[in-house]
């Protein structure tokens, strides 16, 4: 099939290289987020799609917005069988999803209709999910209502962070893309509804929504945090210092020679401790505001903290 693939960020990579080595489908144009500022240097930066059709040749769109009549006419001209779509980032209108003739087929990264939305991933581990997955669905005007061509499952582990998940899943997804897509070429996959039980929402992560709430038991503290790494971070004020923390460990009240209140600190040879509703949790790593992650024992012991001072 003609194939115009849309997508921006790195777990969007390895649904599009897949594709562009299939020996069943042409991708013809890629559809990515504008070149945005990104960086210390705060340099214009292609996507990560980008780069790896620019590698390839392949004609790379980048509409400020899907409703542009200019986009809507090269992607009519360029007459796909079909459209992909990996993280694209931006809704697309009718006059857009009637373009295809199999339409857009949606890769996203949950077992639907759980975690419809923006942070499917994140949300599954900050709820503490044992299982996820992808979901190869047509794509329709509402926000992943679609019905769905195929799915895979994968365990989410007791450490995964929201990258090391993320990164699985993209691999993963992939696969499943691409054998959807040769079913719908086949003409042997006919996508099923969604069922109306089940339906869960994952918005998209904010940096304040990554705040550390201390007063949460440490499991759901451990959570939070891995759910919101590497990226917004997960981070607390502690005085005037902004902190970023990485993952932690939820320790066992009997390890510890004293109970802990919600964000107090403990500082000992062994590591650094921080209180929750429940047990402590044990830091691992930390980065304060404008210097690079450190060990979080010696960020405690070169700060000395004041024994009244709380994470918040």
């Amino acid at each position: 099939m003609r194939i115009v693939f849309a997508g921006t960020p790195e777990p969007a990579v390895p649904s599009l290289a897949r594709l562009l080595a299939s020996s069943r489908h042409e991708v013809v144009a890629v559809i990515t987020r504008p070149d945005a500022i990104a960086g210390r240097g705060r340099k214009v930066t292609r996507s990560p799609v980008g780069l790896l059709a620019d590698e390839h040749g392949i004609e790379v769109l980048t509409p400020a917005r899907a409703s542009d009549p200019e986009f809507l006419a090269r992607l009519t001209e360029l007459a796909p069988d079909c459209a992909p779509v990996v993280a694209y980032g931006a809704l697309l209108p009718r006059p857009v999803l009637d373009v295809p003739k199999h339409g857009w087929v949606n890769l996203h990264f949950s077992l639907l209709p759980a975690w419809r939305g923006a942070a499917p991933v994140q949300a599954s581990i900050a709820a503490g999910d044992d299982m996820t997955g992808a979901s190869a669905f047509l794509l329709e005007e509402g926000l992943d209502t679609g019905p769905v061509f195929g799915v895979m499952t994968e365990r989410i582990r007791p450490e995964d962070t929201a990258g090391e998940l993320l990164g699985r899943l993209a691999e993963s997804g992939a696969v499943l893309l691409d054998s959807v897509l040769d079913g719908i070429e086949d003409g042997t996959l006919r996508p099923i509804p969604q069922p109306e039980e089940g339906v869960s929402h994952a918005p998209k992560v904010t940096v304040e929504s990554a705040r550390i709430r201390w007063d949460g038991p440490a499991l759901a503290v451990d959570r939070q945090i891995r759910a919101v790494t590497p990226a917004p971070g997960a981070w607390t004020q502690v005085g005037e210092l902004r902190l970023k923390v990485g993952p932690v460990t939820p320790v066992e009240a009997a390890l510890l020679d004293e109970s802990l209140e919600p964000g107090q600190f403990l500082v000992r040879k062994d590591g650094c401790y921080v209180g929750t509703a429940t047990t402590a949790v044990r830091l691992s790593q930390v980065q304060p505001q404008g210097k690079k992650a450190m060990a979080a024992a010696d960020w405690a012991r070169g700060a000395r903290l004041d024994p009244e001072v709380r994470a918040q």
